[in-house]
Formats: structure tokens, C-alpha cells, sequence
């Protein structure tokens, strides 16, 4: 058996506490046939529909697909996608003790209409604002509770109001207290709020809005101190970028990896970064190295994009690429 495949083996013994914004992928799929006579349109006869775990739920799945044990904790609204949210992870046999309903909050949900393997639209029901501050003291509290009992803690972040500062801080303070691994997936509104955080995981636009830069800070040859200046100015232990086509790149304590893309037929890179940050985290919490970090999430990356929607990394598949990779 190769090391990589022994890493993924081990992360069945491991907990992985998800925290960020959960949410709803709710999937049309049909045909098209004729172009709407209302507006020029395609009339969409709808075949399937279903809904999924999304944003920090795909994490989740990701997760537990890993084989490690996932603990989600977010808010979500008290209305009926909020419901069917929570009847989603309790039916994929996943816990719900850390979720907490806020009475009057609309829980996120992002439907797409798909024809054939095209996706014709993407309609976003959400809100931004921030939960109240009853809700943010009784996930703390959710949170301190069950935080001995993990190996890894994944921020995830998708800027809709779960995730403050404040929150982040504390959050942050009993990891560090508890010498317990953090991984973070950005985004701009909290860019600069994870100070000290064991991994943090941009991608490359993420990278650039957050810090205001340009093309050229970013090119091949500028990306390294790029990496280097943000890492050491948030006192990141590690930066890990993915890069699209380009693959990704990791500064990770003294060691700096870089690591091409492998060729895929892509069908659809939605959930990538999801698929990333869950294998990024799992390794660091099963003692990877750095290099052995950046190869299984730029592999379990690519994987998941010649998949049509967002779906969960395949274990069995994961292990078998990365035995091809040493072959």
C-alpha cells in the first residue's frame, strides 16, 4: 500500500468539527424542447428534482465520504427549507445537535436548472446578515462544549452571516488552548479575521480580492512572496492556494510545495474547493506533510470536477488515483 493511500486509511479515526454557513443545492433537471413563446427561453420540462446538503454541508459529506467523523454547527432559519435541511443530514445518518434554528432567518438555498449537462440558470435565496447575538452565544457554547472531543476544525466560510469576528476569535482561542488544528476556507468580508490559524486555504480570486492585488502579483513567479508576506503577516502556519488550471501551491511552516494540475475532463468545478479543504484538513489532522497535504487535495480536487453538480469525493476512487500517482 502506498503512504497516501495509509493516510486516507487513517482518517476513519479521526473528528472533524465543520463550522460556517450550511445551505441547500436544490437541482432541477430536465429537457429542453422548444423556446418559451413568453421570452426568448428555453421551456425546461422538468424530468427529476432534489435537494442536497450545500456550502458547508458539501464539506460534511466530503467528510464523512473521507471516512473521518464529521460534527457540523451552524444557524439556519426556522422555515421549511431549514426543515429539509435538517431531515437531509439526519437521513445521511449525520448529526444535528450543532445546528441551531433562528426564528425569522431564511436559510440559504441555491437552485439550479440543468438540461441535458447544461445548467441554464442559478436561482440564490439567502441572506447576508449577520445571526443574532443569541445565536452566536449558544453555538460558542455548542462549540466549547464538544471541542475536546475533535481532531480538526474547519471554518467554513461562505459570507452569509454565520461566521463573525468576534465568533472566529473566540472559536480560534479555545483551539489554540486545546492544541486542536484549525483550516480555514475564506471568504472576503472575515479575509483578515483568522489570525494564527494552522491552514488557510484561499483560492486564487479569493486571494486577490482579499488582499486587493493585481495579475501581476499573482503570476508564477510572484506567487511565492506573495504567499510568504501574507503567511508570516497573519502568523499563518501554513498558506495553501489552489490555482485552478494551474494546480496549487502550499507555504506550510519551511516548506514550499508546488503542484500542477492533473488533466481532467471537466464537467463541473462547483464543490472543488469543498472536496479541498475536507481532504487538506483530514491530512494535516492525520500528520501528512506538507507535500503529501497539497498532492491529495489537488487530486481530490480535479476528481470531483468531472462530475456534473456538487457531489462528495469518492474514498475508493481517491485511493486509487493516489496509488496510480506512485506507480
Amino acid at each position: 500500500m502506498s503512504i497516501l493511500a495509509e493516510i486516507i486509511d487513517g482518517f476513519s479515526k479521526l473528528r472533524v468539527m465543520v463550522i460556517g454557513d450550511l445551505m441547500v443545492d436544490a437541482y432541477t433537471w430536465g429537457k429542453v424542447t422548444r423556446i418559451s413563446p413568453e421570452a426568448p427561453v428555453p421551456v425546461v420540462n422538468v424530468v427529476k428534482r432534489e435537494s442536497r446538503l450545500g456550502g458547508a454541508g458539501n464539506v460534511v459529506l466530503n467528510v464523512a465520504s473521507l471516512g473521518a467523523k464529521p460534527i457540523v454547527f451552524s444557524v439556519i432559519g426556522d422555515d421549511a427549507t431549514g426543515q429539509s435541511l435538517i431531515s437531509i443530514l439526519s437521513e445521511a445518518g449525520l448529526s444535528v445537535d450543532g445546528i441551531i434554528q433562528e426564528v425569522g432567518r431564511p436559510t440559504t438555498v441555491k437552485e439550479r436548472v440543468i438540461a441535458g449537462s447544461q445548467q441554464l440558470i442559478r436561482v440564490d435565496s439567502e441572506t447576508e446578515k449577520a445571526i443574532s447575538s443569541a445565536s452566536e452565544a449558544s453555538l460558542v457554547a455548542a462549540v466549547k462544549a464538544a471541542i475536546s472531543q475533535v481532531d480538526v476544525i474547519i471554518f467554513e466560510d461562505y459570507d452569509k452571516g454565520v461566521l463573525s469576528e468576534g465568533l472566529i476569535q473566540e472559536v480560534m482561542g479555545l483551539a489554540r488552548v486545546a492544541g486542536i488544528p484549525t483550516v480555514v476556507d475564506p471568504k472576503k468580508k472575515n479575509f483578515f479575521a483568522y489570525q494564527g490559524a494552522t491552514l488557510f486555504k484561499p483560492n486564487l480570486h479569493e486571494l486577490r480580492d482579499g488582499l486587493g492585488l493585481d495579475a501581476s502579483d499573482l503570476s508564477a513567479l510572484a506567487l511565492p512572496a506573495t504567499v510568504k508576506k501574507f503567511k508570516e503577516s497573519q502568523r499563518f502556519e501554513g498558506l495553501f492556494v489552489t490555482l485552478s488550471e494551474r494546480g496549487v501551491y502550499m507555504d506550510f511552516r519551511s516548506e514550499q510545495v508546488a503542484i500542477p494540475a492533473h488533466i481532467r475532463q471537466i464537467a463541473d468545478v462547483s464543490g472543488a474547493g469543498d472536496t479541498v479543504i475536507s481532504i487538506a484538513a483530514c491530512a494535516l489532522a492525520a500528520g501528512a506533510s506538507p507535500a503529501q497535504i497539497a498532492e491529495l487535495a489537488n487530486l481530490g480536487g480535479g476528481l470531483v470536477c468531472e462530475s456534473l453538480g456538487v457531489v462528495p469525493i469518492d474514498v475508493n476512487l481517491l485511493k486509487r488515483e493516489a496509488a496510480s500517482l506512485l506507480s
